[in-house]
C-alpha cells in the first residue's frame, strides 16, 4: 500500500503546530495503524529527520495510550483502539489525516502526544474506596446480585484512553467519570463514599476544563471497549442525591 499521511507536528506545547505531508510506500495490510508510523519514523531517521512523537505502550488494546484522531474519528475508522487498528481498514493511495486529541483538558506536548493527567486528578478526587479489605476474602463472602456485578464489570472496562472526549462535541469527561463512579456504586464496596465520591470527581472535571454532556452520544459510539452511555444516567443519578443530601 502507497499512503499519503498528513500528520500534525508541534514541538512543544507552547509552539505553532501545523500538518506536515509525508508519503510512505510499500506498507503491508496486516500492519497496525503504530507499526506504519514506526516504519514511517526509521525511514525519517534514516533521512535525519525528526521523527513523529506519539504515545503507545502495550500495544494490546489494554492500555489506552495510543489514542490518534484519524481522518476526524477517534482512534480511526474501526471501533478498536490505535494499536489494533489494521492498515487494511485502509485503501492502497488514500490521504490519512492525523492528528492529536482535541481538547482543552489534554493540551499537546509534542505532535501528537497530550497530556491526559486530567484524568489521573479525576480519579485522584474520588475514583477509589478507602474501606479495609484486608486479605482476600471468600468468593461469597460478600453477595453482589448478578446484574450489579455484571454492570460494574462493563464499566470496569474503561481504560481511560480518552476517545470519549476527543469525540464530544463539547470535549466532556462524562463517559469516563460516569464509568467509574458505576464501576463503585454498583459494588458494596463503594457505598460508604458514594456520594463524596461524585460531587468531588465532577468537581475536579469541572475545574480541568472538560465540557458538559449534552447527550449527543459521539463518546459510546468511539469508546473501543463499548462502554454505554447509561453510566452518565448512573453518575448524574447520584449526583442529583448527593447535592439533596446536602454534600
Amino acid at each position: 500500500m502507497d499512503l499519503t499521511l498528513k500528520i500534525w507536528r508541534q514541538a512543544g506545547p507552547r509552539d505553532k503546530g501545523k500538518l506536515v505531508t509525508y508519503q510512505v510506500e510499500d506498507i503491508s495490510p496486516d500492519m497496525s495503524f503504530l507499526e506504519m508510523l514506526d516504519v514511517l519514523n526509521e525511514r525519517l531517521n534514516a533521512k535525519g529527520e525528526e521523527p513523529v512523537a506519539f504515545d503507545s505502550d502495550c500495544r494490546e488494546g489494554i492500555c489506552g495510550m495510543c489514542g490518534l484522531m484519524i481522518s476526524g474519528q477517534a482512534h480511526g475508522p474501526e471501533k478498536t483502539t490505535t494499536c489494533q487498528l489494521h492498515m487494511r481498514s485502509f485503501s492502497d493511495g488514500e490521504t490519512i489525516t492525523i492528528e492529536p486529541w482535541r481538547a482543552e483538558a489534554f493540551p499537546v506536548i509534542r505532535d501528537l502526544v497530550v497530556n491526559r493527567s486530567a484524568f489521573d486528578r479525576i480519579i485522584q478526587a474520588g475514583g477509589f474506596i478507602s474501606v479495609n479489605t484486608g486479605s482476600a476474602p471468600d468468593a461469597h463472602a460478600t453477595p453482589v446480585p448478578k446484574p450489579n456485578a455484571e454492570r460494574a464489570f462493563v464499566a470496569a472496562e474503561c481504560i481511560g484512553c480518552g476517545a470519549c472526549v476527543a469525540a464530544c462535541p463539547n470535549a466532556s469527561g462524562m463517559l469516563f467519570m460516569g464509568a467509574k463512579v458505576t464501576h463503585l456504586s454498583e459494588l458494596p464496596q463503594g457505598q460508604p463514599e458514594r456520594m463524596a465520591r461524585v460531587v468531588s470527581m465532577v468537581s475536579t472535571h469541572d475545574a480541568e476544563g472538560f465540557g458538559g454532556c449534552t447527550n449527543i452520544g459521539e463518546c459510546s459510539k468511539a469508546c473501543p471497549k463499548g462502554i454505554p452511555q447509561d453510566v452518565i444516567s448512573t453518575l448524574n443519578r447520584d449526583l442529583r442525591m448527593a447535592l439533596s443530601s446536602g454534600h
